[in-house]
């Protein structure tokens, strides 16, 4: 099974991936995760990124695209995957359909997280994180024992800087702009796979695993 999952900064996108990796034994690829570890081993595809991203440039797509290319590459990837993070626009779903058809592959289906604004608002902005293990809180929905302690490793939570409201705005504008498109994209070849996260992630992942089933993917 090979999937793909979108959903905006804040919508759970996460949560339900981790849910969808495990259930069904896949390699769960986040390109964060992808260009982290390239840069820190100072792979060529790593330095090459960081060069980019060292003069405030964009990493082009052709470069991303040899990351995740090197990355299907892998053991684990053969029985199945979950791309968390990419592709972010048309031009690169193209790209990955050009390196899938290469291997006689392509995407089975792609999941939709949806998350309210005003929902992924409140979470996000009463969202606390260690800055020792980063642990992740919620003043609101799940907080820690004691009020700015990490229940994990006892250091202090605090509000990322970018977790302001201007800021999450600004990010969920960015993100409808860029993957609207994409949504379109992938809806006409009708393997949109729908999850609502304004309740419960719970809710959310039978949603997406009753719509993986209709499309005959369990």
């Amino acid at each position: 099974m090979k999937l793909i999952i979108l959903g905006a900064p804040g919508s759970g996108k996460g949560t339900a991936a981790t849910v969808i990796r495990e259930k069904y034994s896949l390699a769960h690829i986040s390109t964060g995760d992808l260009f982290r570890y390239n840069i820190k081993e100072q792979t060529k595809l790593g330095i090459e990124a960081k060069s980019y991203i060292d003069r405030g440039a964009l990493v082009p797509d052709d470069v991303t695209i040899r990351m995740v290319a090197d990355r299907l590459g892998n053991d684990d990837c053969k029985s199945g995957y979950i791309l968390d993070g990419f592709p972010r626009t048309t031009a690169q779903a193209k790209a990955l359909d050009e390196l899938l058809a290469k291997t006689g592959d392509k995407i089975d289906a792609v999941i939709h997280v949806i998350t309210d604004d005003d929902i992924i608002m409140d979470r996000v902005t009463t969202r606390r994180v260690c800055e020792k293990c980063g642990a992740s809180f919620n003043v609101k929905y799940m907080p820690s024992k004691v009020e700015g302690v990490c229940d994990v490793c006892g250091g202090k939570t605090v509000m990322r800087s970018d977790d302001n409201p201007e800021t999450v705005g600004k990010r969920l504008e960015t993100y409808k702009e860029n993957t609207r498109p994409l949504i379109d994209f992938y809806n006409a070849r009708g393997i949109i796979v729908e999850g609502n996260n304004n309740v419960d992630s719970a809710t959310c992942i039978k949603s997406i695993e009753d719509g993986l089933a209709r499309l005959n993917l369990n």
